[in-house]
């Protein structure tokens, strides 16, 4: 263990997830400690915010954290990369817990969830199936299936359907893949090309600088790979399943990932009879991934409703 850090390797469905378990200072194995699984935005990696922001700060506030790269990505296993399919990133945080349930310093009946971003839509979808999961944390959590209906497919789902068709059949006669990236190569060629919208131009900031720079945030879609997404909805029944106490963080600029839209959106369907909405004056999307100011609010919130719900 290495700075109250250890990288372990959690099995999955036919690959290894790989993990940062975070631990809180003093910590003393012989203890039972509530425990929080974080999961990184779409693109990402446990190198960014999920870890080394929230699961370190969470760590720090008592907690122990298992901050995991998704299936496909980062440095987790399972073949072809940048691969963003939901059911494989819902399933993901089932596998993390049931190995975090078998170590002997982790509450089994006390664990929570921490998602960002995109990831907050995976998170969601894994809370309403495994009741194992006591409390949802988001952090200006977005729902990745209806910005592929929407924004990601130029509002042509049927169109990338189509387009997602042909491609895999190419690649399955012996064509190369696509991968797309998600964002501009810099903020100057977004600017070149006049992109101006917040979230991307932020996103682009914090993602190609060295910032955000992590070897394993690829930022990137396997394009012939992406039409899960397109019939996914991270929100489908939270009405009836979602009924964990849930705390929402979103900043309260606004920008194309929709994250203020989305969250609100969460916040009024999810069953949740515990659940409470946070509104960061003044932050972007990306304020809230890493900047002091906008993460020290959202944890003075999170903090408390995991100590409140988990124990």
């Amino acid at each position: 263990m290495a700075d109250n850090i250890e990288t372990v390797a959690v099995k999955g469905w036919a690959w290894d997830i790989a993990t940062d378990i975070y631990f809180p200072p003093d910590f003393d194995e012989s203890k039972v400690y509530p425990t929080i699984v974080s999961g990184h935005p779409t693109g990402s990696c446990k190198a960014q915010t999920s870890g080394n922001v929230y699961g370190s700060a969470l760590a720090q506030a008592g907690f122990v954290v298992a901050a995991f790269d998704a299936s496909f990505q980062g440095d987790s296993g399972g073949d072809p990369r940048s691969v963003e399919d939901p059911g494989f990133r819902t399933s993901d945080f089932s596998f993390v817990i049931d190995y975090l349930v078998n170590l002997p310093y982790v509450d089994a009946d006390n664990i929570g969830v921490l998602a960002i971003c995109g990831g907050a839509g995976y998170g969601v979808a894994a809370t309403k199936i495994d009741r194992r999961i006591k409390a949802l944390g988001t952090v200006v959590g977005s729902n990745v299936g209806r910005l592929m209906r929407e924004g990601f497919s130029q509002y042509d789902p049927m169109g990338m359907l189509e387009a997602v068709a042909a491609q895999r059949t190419a690649e399955a006669r012996g064509q190369a893949q696509v991968i797309n990236d998600l964002l501009p190569p810099s903020v100057d060629a977004a600017k070149q090309a006049g992109i101006t919208d917040i979230d991307i131009v932020e996103a682009t900031e914090y993602y190609k600088t060295p910032r955000g720079q992590a070897p394993g945030g690829k930022t990137s879609f396997n394009f012939a790979r992406q039409a899960a997404l397109a019939d996914w909805d991270a929100y489908d029944r939270v009405e009836v399943f979602l009924t964990q106490p849930l705390c929402i963080v979103i900043g309260d600029k606004v920008g194309a990932f929709a994250s203020q839209r989305l969250s609100m959106e969460l916040y009024g369907r999810a069953a949740s009879k515990d659940k409470q909405l946070v509104v960061v004056e003044g932050a972007s999307h990306y304020d809230l991934y890493d900047q002091p100011g906008p993460t020290g609010v959202a944890l003075d919130n999170l903090v408390p409703f995991y100590r409140k719900h988990l124990g």
